[in-house]
């Protein structure tokens, strides 16, 4: 059994197949799907998602979309998770250090989720590129109950293990499949069983052989294999371990 712990299904990258996309994943033995949401305007099309059984929903401001977010979005977040308990965790929030215009105000944004998690003792999913140590620094500095996920980790092992200290799980997606990226393989290979899941990023993040076109929830099954590969394990327990994971962390009802 396989969970995708990151895909954006909500994405209008999906909205010709949608139905056809999860079935295609289903048939590759992908039985769940945790969808976290980018912006305030896409909430509500994401809950509608979490009232399919086998999707369960995470809601934040991504920093990516800096331009589209509100001063009191973060509040407006806190609403409505005290609307909907059923959201397991707060996200997709986060630094992306190559848009350095808006860095100062990514910082703000981010710091303000994360103390919301922590008032909400709800895990959260981290996009962090390029700035590994200081979202490392700020994690120890806020110390979350609930940890989260550092979604689409690429980092080097020292970087991983000062995640994982934290109590933060790496998500391992299309990256680990290019041949060039021997430092993130590195850091796969020596991640302990319970440091990791599983995720795509559909429609993002393509794996190799599929650069330029859409991601899909299906391809988890490759990123299983290629884990699996670099640890010298079974795919069936790279995915048993990733599932184990994924409910340890987000605690899914529907799972």
């Amino acid at each position: 059994m396989l969970i995708d712990a990151h895909c954006h299904l909500d994405f209008a990258a999906f909205d010709t197949d949608r139905e056809i996309v999860i079935k295609r994943a289903q048939a590759a033995g992908v039985c769940h799907f945790i969808v976290p949401a980018t912006t305030r305007e896409c909430w509500q099309g994401v809950l509608a998602l979490g009232q399919r059984i086998d999707v369960s929903v995470c809601l934040g401001l991504h920093p990516y979309f800096m331009d589209s977010h509100e001063p009191d979005d973060v509040a407006a977040l806190g609403e409505v998770l005290a609307a909907h308990p059923g959201v397991v965790g707060i996200g997709e929030c986060g630094v992306d250090a190559r848009f350095p215009e808006t860095l100062e105000a990514q910082w703000a944004l981010f710091d303000a989720q994360l103390k919301l998690a922590k008032q909400r003792r709800l895990p959260v999913v981290v996009h962090c590129v390029q700035a590994n140590d200081q979202v490392a620094k700020r994690l120890r500095q806020l110390a979350l109950p609930a940890g989260g996920l550092i979604h689409g980790f690429a980092g080097s092992p020292e970087q991983a293990q000062a995640f994982l200290d934290l109590g933060f799980m790496l998500g391992l997606g299309g990256a680990l499949t290019y041949p060039r990226a021997k430092r993130l393989h590195r850091a796969v290979a020596a991640l302990p069983d319970n440091g990791f899941v599983l995720e795509t990023d559909s429609p993002d993040m393509p794996l190799k052989g599929c650069q330029g076109e859409r991601n899909e929830p299906s391809q988890v099954a490759r990123v299983c294999q290629a884990v699996a590969s670099l640890r010298g394990e079974a795919s069936a327990t790279i995915a048993a371990q990733s599932t184990a994971n994924v409910r340890a962390l987000f605690q899914p009802a529907a799972l």
